[in-house]
């Protein structure tokens, strides 16, 4: 049975809870292995704050590297068929063709490094014509003033019917673009992705 997407429980763990999330959307709770969870938790969140204090900037984008390099050898001891791909920098772009997009019309998710204010990591689960689907850990209720304000920007459409999926609908010329406003990328050096597949997949290749 596939689980649920889930939200974060502090200001600074979207990191590991879309990793969490992308295993979930990928597989049955019945195939998650508990130390693949437990792995995730323990070596994200590795970065301080400008008062020297830990987790609290979040988690780097060496974690995100390392976190895929361990799932890819976790999968050779393991029957547990994921594949992950870390990109960074101008390998980031999303377009009809490239290898984000193929990876998510083929079954996969990607981690994604995105803006919401500050750096922030999302989970892109599909494609629909010129849209993104996506899942934002970040639990916004309608009436603050940042929901309100997204909720009126262009090119974010809210999903409400899909919570093992999407709660965002993003155009990709918005998630291109090299500014930092809501759920943009910026500039090419602060740009992160993590590929993640269920070999098993048949749309897989």
């Amino acid at each position: 049975m596939k689980n649920f997407l889930i939200y974060q429980s502090s200001e600074y763990d979207c990191g590991p809870v879309s990793l969490i999330n992308g295993i979930r959307y990928l597989f049955d709770r019945e195939e998650i292995y508990p130390d693949v969870i437990k792995f995730i938790m323990l070596y994200c969140m590795d970065t301080y704050n400008e008062a020297g204090e830990l987790c609290k900037h979040g988690t780097s984008a060496a974690a995100m590297n390392f976190v895929s390099s361990w799932l890819n050898h976790f999968s050779q001891v393991k029957p547990f068929p994921i594949h992950c791909e870390f990109l960074s920098g101008e390998s980031v772009t999303i377009s009809k063709g490239n290898k984000i997009y193929n990876a998510l019309l083929q079954g996969g998710v990607v981690l994604l490094h995105v803006f919401l204010e500050v750096g922030h990591y999302v989970l892109l689960t599909g494609i629909e014509d010129d849209n993104v689907l996506l899942f934002d850990p970040y639990y916004e209720e309608e009436g603050t003033p940042e929901f309100d304000a997204e909720y009126y920007t262009e090119g974010i459409s809210f999903i409400n019917d899909q919570p093992k999926k999407a709660n965002r609908a993003i155009s990709m010329e918005r998630l291109n673009r090299f500014s930092k406003g809501y759920y943009e990328m910026g500039e090419f050096s602060c740009r992160e992705a993590l590929i993640m597949f269920n070999t098993r997949n048949p749309d897989y290749t």
